[in-house]
């Protein structure tokens, strides 16, 4: 998962987002409204971290530029401002959620996995495929009821995959997804990787898999048979 932040207090930005890559999110900072439309708009985020009270640009200005530029991905307003006005006015301009300062950081963990899943059509923190699930609360797959050992990587790519379930995803959107545009590897790392997945994957389900290639464009993860189903 893939978080942006754009809040001008720094410690507090810091501390937010040393608590979220702990969580096993990738996060980039900004700390003007500018820098963080910016990137809002170069990179494909699962959600945005919005601050009302920036130094150069309001909170809610970014939120409306955003949405008028077609940017739809998920925004959470994260602000000490408590007017019940204002809530009202950021969620009419476009927001998913609205948080009050200070904040649990637990709580924000929480709604922000909630308001991913509920943005990528998922009612509940359990994702099935197959016989695989993935569990995106505790961060477990598992597959034939058996765990699904990843490495961190690893499990960014398949939680990115669930996520995206039915579409194709390219190799430089998962390069961005795992790196975020500092010191990318070789996009040859993505096919490694999901090798690997693959490997494991066919080892617990009895050789079904999931993840398939489509050629010159990426990966797309569905089960084996849900395209006969669907046809």
């Amino acid at each position: 998962m893939r978080v942006l932040i754009i809040d001008d207090d720094k410690p507090f930005n810091q501390g937010i987002s040393f608590f979220l890559k702990s969580q096993g999110m990738t996060v980039d900072s900004a700390y003007s409204g500018e820098d963080g439309s910016a990137l809002a708009r170069l990179y494909d985020y699962d959600i945005i971290i919005l601050d009302l009270m920036l130094p150069d640009v309001p909170g809610y200005e970014i939120l409306k530029y955003l949405r008028a530029s077609g940017v739809d991905t998920p925004v959470l307003i994260l602000s000490g401002v408590l007017l019940v006005t204002k809530k009202i006015e950021c969620f009419g301009y476009g927001a998913d959620d609205y948080v009050t300062k200070p904040c649990d950081k637990n709580e924000l963990s929480a709604r922000i996995q909630a308001i991913v899943r509920r943005s990528r059509g998922h009612a509940h923190s359990i994702i099935r495929v197959g016989q695989m699930e993935i569990n995106l609360g505790t961060k477990v797959v598992t597959v034939g009821g058996k765990t699904l050992h990843l490495t961190s990587k690893e499990y960014a790519l398949v939680e990115l995959l669930c996520l995206r379930r039915g579409m194709t995803i390219s190799k430089e959107q998962f390069l961005n997804h795992l790196y975020g545009g500092i010191d990318e590897p070789e996009m040859k790392i993505i096919d490694v990787f999901l090798c690997k997945i693959r490997r494991k994957i066919e080892k617990l389900s009895g050789g079904e898999q999931y993840i398939q290639t489509v050629w010159g464009r990426g990966y797309i993860l569905k089960a084996e048979n849900e395209d006969r189903r669907s046809a």
